[in-house]
Formats: C-alpha cells, sequence, structure tokens
C-alpha cells in the first residue's frame, strides 16, 4: 500500500514581475486528510492551489501530487489528471445542456466514473435532473460544479470556496458529503472563506498570509487556540459579568462555591477559529 503524501511542496515560489506572489512555501498533505488552506485575498492561496492543479508553474520549487509534477505535459500528465478532481471557484460549461447531460458528459472524461444518478442526488440536485444548466440559481450552479468534480471518482479533490451560495441547509448537506468522501479514502484540498466550514470538516488547516504559510495545525490548537484565555462569563444580581483566566476550572469551582450551586447563566469560552484566524493575519490586535 502506498503511503507516500498525496501532497509535497518543499521551497514553492511564484513571482509576477516584480511582485512575489508565493515566497518559498513547504506543504505536506498525507493521504486521506482533508486539509484546509486559509487566507485572505491577495495572500498566495489561489496561486498555489492553481499550480498544485497544473494550472500555473511555480518559477522555483519541488511539487509532487500523488507523487507526480503537474507541470508536466503529454500522456503522463493526462493519466495523472484522470486522478484528480476540480472544483473551481468560477466555472463555465454548456449553459444549453441539462444537468445530466453535463454530468454524462464529463463521466466520460475518466475511466472509472461514479455512477451519474448517484452523483447528482449526492449533490442535491435529483429535482433538477432534467433542468437545464442556465435554468439553475446560484446555488444548484455551484452544486453542479461539485458534481463535476467528484464525478471521476478522485483520488485526491481540490475544493476552491465549494459552498459559496449554498443556504445553511445545503451547506451541511455538503458536509455530509465531504465526510462521506474522506471516509471512501478521497483526499481533499479545501480552500474557503467560511471559518466554520474549516472548524467541521478540516483535519488540519494551514494559514497563508503575504506568501507565506504562518502555521499549519488542527483546527483545535491553531495560533495556540487551546491555550489561550478562556472567558468565564455569568450573572449576578442581574448584572452580566466576566473574566479572563488561564485556568477556567478553577474560576468555575469558586463560582460555584460563592453562589452555592447553581451559576447564573454561567458561559466558558475560548477563542474561536475566526479570532484566532483574524489575529494571525492581522486583522485583529
Amino acid at each position: 500500500m502506498n503511503t507516500a503524501p498525496a501532497i509535497e511542496v518543499r521551497g514553492l515560489v511564484k513571482k509576477y514581475s516584480n511582485k512575489t506572489a508565493v515566497a518559498g512555501i513547504d506543504l505536506t498533505v498525507e493521504q486521506g486528510e482533508i486539509f484546509a488552506l486559509l487566507g485572505p485575498n491577495g495572500a498566495g492561496k489561489t496561486t498555489t492551489v492553481e499550480i498544485l492543479e497544473g494550472y500555473r508553474k511555480a518559477n522555483s520549487g519541488e511539487i509532487k501530487v500523488l507523487g507526480f509534477d503537474p507541470a508536466t505535459k503529454g500522456i503522463a500528465g493526462q493519466k495523472w489528471r484522470n486522478r484528480i478532481g476540480i472544483v473551481l471557484q468560477s466555472a463555465s460549461d454548456a449553459a444549453d445542456l441539462s444537468v445530466i447531460e453535463t454530468v454524462s458528459h464529463f463521466a466520460n472524461y475518466y475511466q472509472n466514473p461514479k455512477d451519474v444518478d448517484q452523483v447528482i442526488n449526492d449533490v442535491g440536485l435529483t429535482e433538477k435532473i432534467d433542468s437545464k444548466v442556465h435554468q439553475l440559481s446560484g446555488g444548484q450552479r455551484r452544486r453542479l460544479d461539485v458534481a463535476l468534480g467528484i464525478i471521476g471518482s478522485p483520488e485526491l479533490l481540490f475544493l476552491d470556496e465549494p459552498t459559496t451560495g449554498f443556504d445553511p441547509e445545503a451547506r451541511r448537506s455538503f458536509w455530509d458529503l465531504i465526510r462521506t468522501l474522506k471516509s471512501e479514502g478521497t483526499t481533499i484540498l479545501l480552500t474557503t472563506h467560511y471559518l466554520d466550514e474549516a472548524q467541521e470538516l478540516a483535519d488540519r488547516v494551514g494559514v497563508i498570509n503575504n506568501g507565506q504559510l504562518i502555521e499549519i495545525a488542527p483546527p483545535s490548537t491553531l495560533g495556540g487556540r487551546n491555550n489561550a484565555p478562556a472567558k468565564v462569563m455569568w450573572v449576578e444580581n442581574g448584572v452580566s459579568k466576566e473574566l479572563l483566566t488561564s485556568n477556567p476550572t478553577e474560576e468555575v469551582i469558586k463560582l460555584n462555591q460563592h453562589f452555592n450551586g447553581q451559576i447564573p447563566e454561567l458561559q466558558v469560552l475560548r477563542p474561536n477559529l475566526e479570532e484566532i484566524y483574524l489575529k494571525m493575519i492581522g486583522e485583529v490586535k
């Protein structure tokens, strides 16, 4: 069984004229994991992913995606593309085709495609199966993009802002689909602006800013989140009170003794992923 990482990057550099978009990053994504790449617009996130997908060529660095250099062309490159799936941030295709015609057409590009009807059902488009693409809403159109990304039974799936335009119910259904793909062994590289999405799905997250990877860690420990001071909140005599502490258990015990039992409206909160992320990229102090 091949246990090599799905993605291995060492010293990746990409420059545009006088601007360095990616400044020598190292990145490893293991087989079967969901890795979320986070970063503000212009941070180098999209450039990095496009290099991994084979759409752009790096100026320097070593890049292996499923053991293959994405910049390689020819027959070897075609075989490699058969093993990956890509959901771009925006896509265009034949708007006059129906949903089932579109997915069936894309299935013909792959050696081992998934069942077309099952994929359409998995992305929640069964009721729109005979609708033309131009008749779909923005969220439904995005679901079709996802269907086209997974129809080829990819070993590695790139998802660029996949749930843009989804309503909350659709987003959670999509999360279930991603968890199913992971359980089947698919490796997933996800970019998203929804921090709750990274929290729910990712085994690890990487934060990129100014072309550099600041940190890679599980969502629960990113930026020292698990050791950050906790906010203890309660109500006393009708007044809301709070304190910051590195030992919330001790403070709750004290409050329990003070109130002789029930602590009114007690909450113990550590910084959420969004707060940590914004601090890491310099959006908050």
